[in-house]
């Protein structure tokens, strides 16, 4: 088990090294971080000390490795735009974020567990092929689309919740929440229900698709020939056994929606890090850009790790083939 551990982690290095480089490359091939820190009026006496304060003039394996170590620590420099430490402006922006995301995610599982578990149960019906119809639909429709369909609906036309903005927020230490007001709690629906969107879907599609298998299992005929009430064959023994699955699921596309919130953040000007990646992408700020690409990269990363080691801890054969 260590010797898996320890390979896993391993690899999750190497692939975040990459990332690095990804990210360094991104610094090198923008142009002269130089030219867009100045003005017009800067002096060539101006420029030659930040170049030389940034380490700009030593050579690029230096450069590299002085990008990795500080970013190793949480040093991405400072924003080009705010003029901000990057990771203070990170800081600002990841609770929006997570907090969208987490309530996108407890939506999705309250929402696309019992939708799965009736459409195995009750499959044939016509309530039950509509539900899989829509959960098509659900999955092609592009999220900004969503976002743009719930704002008119329920914003222009009916006017009952928030179509921008976080509302007002609470500062618990350096933690920002708008979970605690009425405002935040009305403006987190809209995007929350847009983000979790794609997610109820995927989560109802493999929860029908597990249930059926389970169902079709041998201790499932022998309960209900025992007599066992329909509700505890469902709930307590079938779902149960589909959980793993969806617990794995669910965890691993926290990191995908935290990278792909960036589109419902700007479509509900959500002040979340996609919101602020999108605003460093529009003025060409460097440093805010390669610490979202880190970070975003190292959340994946140590989500698929965790989840690799779970699965070795429940599966010794995995273990056994390393």
């Amino acid at each position: 088990m260590l010797v898996f551990t320890i390979s896993r982690i391993a690899n999750a290095i190497m692939v975040m090294l990459a990332v690095a480089m990804l990210a360094f490359l991104i610094f090198r091939l923008a142009g002269d971080p130089v030219e867009l820190m100045v003005t017009e009026q800067t002096t060539q006496a101006d420029r030659d000390a930040i170049r030389e304060r940034l380490g700009l003039d030593d050579g690029v394996a230096t450069q590299f490795a002085r990008f990795v170590a500080n970013a190793a620590r949480g040093d991405f420099g400072i924003s080009y735009r705010n003029g901000q430490d990057v990771l203070t402006l990170i800081g600002e922006r990841f609770p929006a974020t997570l907090e969208l995301v987490l309530v996108a995610t407890l939506i999705s599982l309250v929402v696309g567990l019992p939708l799965g578990v009736l459409t195995a149960i009750k499959r044939g019906r016509w309530y039950t092929e509509s539900l899989q119809f829509l959960s098509i639909v659900g999955v092609s429709l592009p999220s900004f689309v969503v976002g743009i369909l719930l704002i008119l609906v329920f914003s222009v036309i009916l006017g009952v919740s928030p179509s921008f903005g976080r509302g007002e927020v609470v500062q618990l230490g350096w933690w920002s929440t708008g979970l605690l007001t009425p405002s935040g709690r009305a403006a987190l629906i809209l995007p929350a229900v847009s983000l979790s969107l794609y997610q109820i879907t995927l989560i109802m599609r493999l929860v029908r698709a597990e249930m059926l298998e389970v169902l079709r299992s041998d201790y499932v005929k022998f309960a209900r020939a025992r007599g066992i009430p329909r509700w505890r064959v469902y709930f307590r023994h079938a779902l149960r056994n589909c959980l793993m699955p969806v617990v794995t699921m669910t965890a691993m596309n926290i990191g995908s929606l935290i990278a792909f919130a960036l589109i419902t953040e700007t479509v509900f000007q959500w002040p979340g890090m996609g919101m602020l990646f999108i605003q460093a992408v529009t003025f060409l700020d460097i440093p805010v850009m390669a610490a979202y690409l880190c970070i975003i990269s190292f959340i994946f990363v140590a989500l698929n790790t965790l989840v690799d080691i779970t699965y070795a801890v429940i599966d010794p054969r995995l273990r056994a083939s390393h």
